[in-house]
């Protein structure tokens, strides 16, 4: 039996006691049974806490009601996916987002989207294959990133995504919008027997910016509605309902995370996006409603909790998803990952948008890529080709960062786009510059690749997309079963993060009538899959 069926099992629901004895425990004890009322009562100076109803009580000093994870986001957002719990396990490239997480997170109520950026398209039908099989009608999503370099294949992966049937996709590093992107969106999309448009695909949109999210928000733009109606992808009728529509119903307000960002800080970006969420529905006159999560910075139940108080319909979570035991990378970053701190992380150029100036957050603990990639970019915009490095920088690149010469990886680099994107080659003999920028490319593409596969003689070179939320969690989980990385499993990480942001806003309850509470009496402390279940159900 998976969590997702829990709810309604009565024999499950009744596996803890409705009341409890007054006395029997402490107040954090009280906290955790998140389905039962909480009073406190004033005895011999003391608060007690009693949980259950209000009967035989004469007086109490504070209460706190219920309160279940699933009640703390946007409820239409997961009647409407169709989920348990406003918890989405966002994308991570090169299928660190794996397979076996999304099935994990769907079976438990939650979503789980597959890093399908930077995979082979086959891997990805696969994936897209896979998922359809082990999952059924349980949701799950996939990873369309913007591709400014390789515009072709972001085309074919949102075509893939049509023909499987993939219905939710996350829209990440988008800087506007793309065909692919308004053609998958508006797929199918018709008018019910009732009047209301009916949208089968979904795209959850992850921005930092609130210029973007007004795109994503805003029904597509009329010149690309032109454009799929004259290619035949929709119909004149077709391009009318869009225009009633927002491109993305659902936006993550991406704040401080690993990867691709702006290093937002949540508090500030957050409700900005909020806000204008609220001025576009009014505008638009939308018959539904636009909803912003969060996501950047979750991996405690303390920035969970921060992120439902501040109005989050669901929040997102990324670097402590890399190191539980179903991501797609390997024991050696696993290892890297859970010891850690928030000071050990670091911009470095983007391979996906390198020429561009680009930077992605990474850890820089255990590893020299941050260092090694910023000095490939100054090269890079220095000289206007690899002939033009001078010969003992040259000499140095391909003894420490390369480990052949630099003509060696340009022939494998030609053999690859060959196959994937011929354009890239032609574009290279007439411009020298980008020749280069392939090369340096290739260094850190294949540092994502080194850290995945734990290549031994490699660890230095790794690429690990990561947060401070990583060290956030590291911090929390101290001295508990989950500072082990081989206890860190996805499902077990999300509860407890949903269960103590539960149990944390319970408190916040009772801080809200004035009750002075220490922290060592409120702080929830990470608990095992078994006891996580009777909380919950």
């Amino acid at each position: 039996m998976d969590l997702f069926s829990l709810q309604g099992d009565a024999s499950v629901r009744s596996a803890r006691p409705d009341s409890f004895e007054p006395d029997a425990m402490s107040l954090q004890e009280a906290l955790r049974e998140i389905r039962h009322p909480l009073y406190l009562q004033k005895k011999d100076g003391a608060l007690v806490p009693h949980l259950g109803d209000a009967a035989g009580l004469a007086s109490f000093a504070g209460y706190a009601p219920a309160c279940l994870p699933e009640n703390l986001g946007d409820p239409s957002f997961c009647r409407e996916l169709g989920i348990r719990y406003p918890y989405l396990g966002g994308s991570m490239a090169k299928g660190i987002s794996s397979a076996a997480m999304a099935e994990e997170l769907g079976r438990a109520g939650m979503l789980g989207f597959f890093g399908a950026a930077g995979l082979p398209i086959a891997k990805v039908a696969e994936t897209a294959d896979r998922l359809k099989a082990s999952l059924g009608d349980i949701p799950y999503g996939f990873n369309l990133i913007h591709s400014p370099h390789e515009p072709e294949l972001e085309k074919e992966l949102a075509e893939l995504y049509i023909r499987k049937g993939v219905r939710i996709i996350e829209a990440s590093a988008f800087l506007g919008l793309t065909l692919p992107l308004v053609r998958y969106r508006l797929h199918g999309i018709s008018r019910a027997a009732d009047g209301s448009i009916v949208t089968p695909n979904r795209i959850v949109a992850k921005v930092s910016r609130e210029e973007l999210a007004a795109k994503f928000f805003a029904p597509a733009p009329e010149k690309l509605l032109r454009a799929l109606v004259e290619n035949g992808s929709i119909t004149p009728e077709q391009a009318e309902l869009a225009a009633h529509v927002p491109l993305a119903q659902d936006v993550t307000a991406e704040a401080d995370s690993g990867g691709h960002t702006d290093n937002r800080p949540a508090m500030a970006l957050f409700p900005t996006i909020l806000s204008l969420a609220a001025r576009l529905e009014r505008q638009y006159g939308y018959d539904c409603r636009l909803r912003v999560g969060l996501g950047g910075g979750i991996s405690t139940p303390a920035s969970c909790a921060a992120a439902f108080a501040m109005g989050a319909a669901y929040v997102m979570t990324g670097s402590v998803n890399q190191a539980c035991v179903e991501s797609g990378t390997s024991d050696t970053v696993r290892a890297l990952l859970a010891g850690t701190r928030q000071a050990d992380v670091t911009m470095a150029p983007a391979a996906d948008m390198f020429e561009m100036g680009v930077t992605v957050q990474v850890l820089k603990r255990g590893t020299m890529f941050p260092m090694r990639a910023a000095k490939l970019y100054e090269i890079y915009r220095a000289y206007g080709s690899i002939d033009e490095i001078p010969a003992a920088e040259r000499e140095k690149l391909e003894k420490t960062m390369f480990l052949a010469p630099l003509e060696d990886i340009w022939r494998g680099t030609r053999d690859y786009f060959l196959k994937r994107d011929p354009s890239q080659v032609e574009r290279s003999e007439r411009d020298p510059k980008h020749k280069m920028a392939l090369v340096f490319r290739w260094y850190l593409g294949m540092g994502a690749h080194w850290a995945k596969d734990g290549v031994e003689n490699r660890k230095m070179d790794y690429q690990v997309w990561c947060g401070p939320a990583m060290g956030a969690f590291n911090e929390w989980a101290a001295g508990t079963f989950l500072e082990t990385p081989a206890e860190r499993r996805i499902v077990t990480v999300a509860l407890n993060i949903l269960h103590g942001a539960a149990h944390l806003t319970r408190a916040n309850f009772l801080r809200a009538q004035g009750i002075d509470l220490r922290q060592e009496e409120i702080a929830p402390q990470p608990l095992d899959i078994a006891q996580i279940k009777e909380y919950l159900c």
